[in-house]
């Protein structure tokens, strides 16, 4: 198993004559946040019920820290955070208690669930509703005490399927920074979440895992990801706006492949293969447009759609 924390082997998930999961074999490195990307219907949520033992594998195995999910899920499971699906709390608790409830039944006492419940209720920003029903907290709400139960207990792997799944741009958004100091502050957390919102994977991951119809198709780097095929996307703003005269300036600049307008901004495809980013900025710096910002583009969007289409 290479000494990865979650290990998935020859897993296959059969309904009736419909397969949902098929052979599929890939780990998560140690330390890494990864996304777990597909279409829908393309077997994300199945595979990770069977990592949490919410359904059994129809053959095939899942390890998570070396230990098989089927023969052992109270060890596999224990050091493992999860929020799988939409949460369901009962309303009457407040987070302070809902905190006890779930600590006590992953084996903490009361003395380590209190010692942590603070800790974790700034984590997720929600210490001024500590001891407010849960009954009264909107979607976005829940979704960050979800987030405060999974770390319960200083788990080492954090799963979660499409934790920002129904809410509105600023609750995605709030999740979102919640994950990165999550993140950042426990260097030795490894993650896999999975999720539809590409720029939201391409923003928090360093690893990718995709699948369609069951089977993988991509395992990788974010960073090789955004340099497949040497080419990079990005989105030039400038004072001017994507006038004719700066797109065509663009289109002139060494190692561009295509320039095109996208909303108020120019995406450029630029071949890296050929040149140095900084050479880009600096040729881009020189055509007198106002170019004030350079950003990669969402090249995971990109890749992603062709690897769709070629796996139907």
């Amino acid at each position: 198993m290479d000494g990865n924390p979650i290990e998935i082997a020859g897993l296959c998930k059969v309904y009736g004559g419909f397969t949902a999961v098929d052979n599929l074999s890939f780990g998560v490195r140690r330390n890494s946040f990864t996304g777990f990307l597909g279409p829908n219907g393309a077997g994300k949520s199945t595979t990770l019920k069977i990592l949490t033992n919410l359904i059994k594998p129809t053959s095939g195995h899942a390890f998570l820290n070396g230990t098989d999910i089927r023969e052992d899920p109270k060890e596999a499971l224990t050091g493992v955070g999860t929020v799988i699906e939409t949460p369901e709390f009962y309303g009457y608790l407040t987070p302070r208690e809902t905190f006890r409830y779930i600590g006590g039944i992953i084996g903490m006492t009361n003395e380590s669930v209190s010692c942590q419940t603070e800790e974790i209720l700034e984590k997720v920003k929600m210490s001024e509703w500590a001891d407010k029903r849960l009954s009264t907290f909107s979607k976005g709400m829940r979704q960050r005490i979800a987030l405060g139960q999974a770390l319960l207990g200083d788990p080492s792997i954090i799963i979660l399927d499409e934790p920002t799944s129904g809410l509105d741009p600023r609750g995605m958004a709030e999740i979102r920074d919640i994950l990165k100091n999550i993140r950042n502050d426990n260097g030795n957390l490894t993650i896999i979440m999975s999720s539809h919102i590409l720029h939201e994977v391409e923003d928090l991951c360093d690893r990718i895992v995709m699948v369609n119809h069951g089977r993988l198709i991509l395992d990788d780097d974010m960073d090789r990801i955004r340099q497949a095929a040497g080419v990079e996307t990005m989105v030039l703003k400038s004072e001017s706006g994507p006038t004719d005269a700066a797109i065509d300036a663009v289109s002139r600049v060494e190692n561009v492949i295509s320039v095109r307008r996208d909303g108020q901004d120019i995406e450029i495809r630029y071949d890296v293969s050929k040149g140095e980013r900084s050479k880009l900025f600096a040729d881009l710096a020189s055509l007198g447009i106002g170019a004030y910002s350079l950003t990669e583009g969402d090249s995971l969007e990109q890749r992603y759609l062709e690897l769709i289409r070629e796996s139907r």
